[in-house]
């Protein structure tokens, strides 16, 4: 018999509520759930003076889903919510500044930043998200490019997150990544003109109201430059450090030093940077071709004393899979394309994660 969403419910109706007498199903309790083939994750939102009471019935709920026939693994999250606004990504009045928070059950914050556009900063975010998550990671993404979301196409997600208490909002997931993005609550073709309190508050709300689960680490897709929404993550955030993304060529490294001088200005670790579109390889003759230059980014790398991650190729193939919304290191795991970014994922775990 198939792990089902029915199956989960019917074992979790067995599980007592202790403050309302029903079971935690009818009792509401259930957030969030997601069966995967032999994997199930949900959320238990409680009464937060509770909480020491709910800890056995998270793990009873846990057991009872592991019993089921092809549970292979469950993860069981507690979390507790009171006020019952519903979510408003366009406050009306300016965000009280605060020092940096830890994010709810986050282990690390990983910012892939770069100086201009168009370097692909966006491709090698989900592309890596889903390497480190096919190497066992519990990943989280955030599309913070708030002008430009395009993790929603490349992740293959749509349809709009939930607010099932009118405060916390459930992300969705794809590729094994959990994945909140601000295309997810527009049209594709909409355009977002905010001013920077609006942008400052629509982040604040998808980092610290996004039930996110228990994660190793979230990756944040920040968008090109040097503006409000990366100063807003360093000062609200704990970063674990910052990837860098560029081109080989002198003009994106011109703008890639700017995005690493903020990051040593903000005090964040550079963890290290990332040559894409280091070289072409003709399908047709296999001729290789520096299109954009070569070591231009090893050579920055080096000069800062920072690893060099990763050398991606430009490939028509990474394009099409990004298009397609199954990221090539999902599509063809075994590519030489996909194996540059797991060496990325790899280098991360080794530095930071392991």
């Amino acid at each position: 018999m198939a792990l089902s969403r029915e199956s989960v419910l019917a074992a979790l109706k067995a599980i007592p509520d202790p403050v309302s007498g029903k079971d935690i199903h009818s009792a509401g309790l259930v957030r969030a759930l997601n069966v995967e083939s032999t994997a199930v994750r949900f959320v238990l939102e409680i009464v937060p003076s509770k909480a020491s009471e709910y800890e056995t019935v998270r793990a009873a709920a846990e057991q009872a889903v592991l019993a089921l026939e092809g549970c292979e693994s469950a993860s069981v999250v507690l979390t507790a919510h009171e006020d019952k606004k519903p979510p408003d990504l366009k406050p009306s009045k300016k965000p009280v500044q605060k020092g940096p928070e830890r994010i709810l059950g986050v282990e690390h914050v990983i910012a892939v930043a770069s100086g201009k556009g168009g370097v692909g900063k966006s491709t090698v975010s989900a592309n890596i998200a889903c390497a480190l998550a096919a190497a066992g990671k519990r990943v989280g993404l955030l599309d913070a490019d708030v002008y430009g979301p395009s993790q929603p196409r490349m992740l293959g997600v749509s349809g709009r997150p939930s607010s099932p208490d009118g405060k916390t909002i459930l992300p969705l997931r794809n590729h094994g990544v959990t994945m909140m993005s601000l295309g997810l609550m527009t049209n594709e073709d909409q355009a977002v003109v905010w001013r920077g309190p609006m942008l400052m508050g629509a982040l604040q709300q998808m980092l610290m109201q996004v039930q996110w689960g228990a994660l190793d680490v979230l990756i944040v897709d920040l968008p090109p430059g040097t503006g409000d929404v990366q100063l807003s993550l360093a000062q609200k955030t704990h970063l674990t450090g910052a990837v860098v993304v560029s081109t080989p060529q002198d003009i994106a490294l011109l703008d890639a030093r700017k995005g690493i001088d903020m990051f040593k200005q903000l005090k964040t670790p550079l963890l290290g940077m990332i040559e894409n579109m280091s070289t072409h390889v003709c399908s047709n003759c296999g001729h290789e071709e520096h299109v954009f230059g070569h070591g231009g980014v090893a050579a920055e790398a080096e000069k800062l004393g920072v690893p060099l991650l990763a050398e991606i190729p430009l490939s028509l193939d990474i394009r099409v899979a990004s298009d397609g919304g199954v990221p090539i290191v999902v599509s063809q795991p075994g590519s030489a394309q996909a194996k540059a970014f797991h060496q990325a994922a790899a280098a991360l775990i080794e530095k930071v994660l392991a």
